[in-house]
């Protein structure tokens, strides 16, 4: 892990494409600024444990879907 010390104002580059700015510091709380393309995905750390949970579970459904797709069918009322 990187440890970086920042003040007010300070930047970090990511590569070419992703700036990290620090907006302000408080007491316990560091507020940051990112700027990055719009394709690329970011998440708080909370909510991406919570998304790659969902796909994890999505994934173990899609193994449980019955062989026999007969039993899905709808049966028509005549």
């Amino acid at each position: 892990m990187l440890i970086l010390s920042r003040k007010i104002n300070e930047e970090i580059k990511i590569n070419n494409d992703v700036t990290i700015k620090i907006i302000s510091i408080s007491e316990n709380q560091v507020k940051i600024g990112i700027d990055a393309p719009k394709e690329m995905q970011i998440y708080r750390g909370e909510i991406y444990d919570k998304v790659r949970e969902s796909a994890q579970i999505a994934a173990q459904k899609i193994k449980e879907i019955p062989a026999d797709i007969s039993k899905l069918k709808i049966k028509k009322l005549k």
